[in-house]
């Protein structure tokens, strides 16, 4: 009789357990995706490649600093955090047409996107360099691939959108953005 007594108290709390554990996820905000097919927004760490036609000292490589902005010559610092790259582009020439050159031409290309970061139960967490089209899985290997202990079925994400901090449990063929913080969890058995 106290056997079995011991077995249904163990039993209720295995569930309970298994129940707490389900209890964090949450489904994803419609937005966490919808920003994939968007077009790209820059933000800090990205560094640019901005030319100038016609004006050499102007065309160079320049990086988007923690405040948001390119520091360009001529003109000073200009917004960038939130702007596509067309979007840079129309707001330089608007700036440089504005006294300092008479037509400028301008093209703002990505040079090199802001890293992801990626946590939790990987061989060598850390930060790593975006390269586009990359899924989590792809990350996960960049990372060294899962410790005996990691979660293979999938992963969290945390992505800023907007000015708000998502998170989101996504399977591992999901693709990531420049600036998302991946966590892969560990497995329970």
């Amino acid at each position: 009789m106290l056997r079995k007594w011991i077995l249904a108290i163990a039993i209720a709390l295995l569930s309970a357990l298994t129940l707490s554990a389900c209890s964090t996820y949450r489904p994803v905000d419609e937005s966490f995706h919808k920003v994939l097919t968007e077009p790209y927004r820059l933000d800090a760490g990205d560094r640019l490649r901005i030319t100038v036609f016609g004006q050499t000292d102007l065309t160079n490589t320049y990086n988007i600093d923690k405040a948001g902005f390119v520091a360009f010559p001529l003109i000073g610092s200009v917004t960038a955090r939130g702007l596509t790259p067309q979007e840079l582009e129309a707001s330089i020439a608007q700036k440089l047409r504005a006294g300092f050159v008479r037509n400028p031409d301008v093209s703002v290309e990505i040079d090199r996107y802001r890293p992801f970061f990626i946590m939790g139960e990987v061989t060598s967490p850390g930060q790593y360099t975006y390269v586009p089209g990359m899924t989590v899985q792809n990350a996960i290997a960049i990372a060294g691939g899962f410790t005996p202990r990691g979660l293979q079925d999938n992963a969290d994400i945390t992505r800023q959108i907007n000015g708000r901090v998502l998170n989101g449990r996504v399977p591992l063929s999901d693709p990531i953005l420049p600036g998302d913080t991946i966590y892969v969890r560990e497995r329970l058995f």
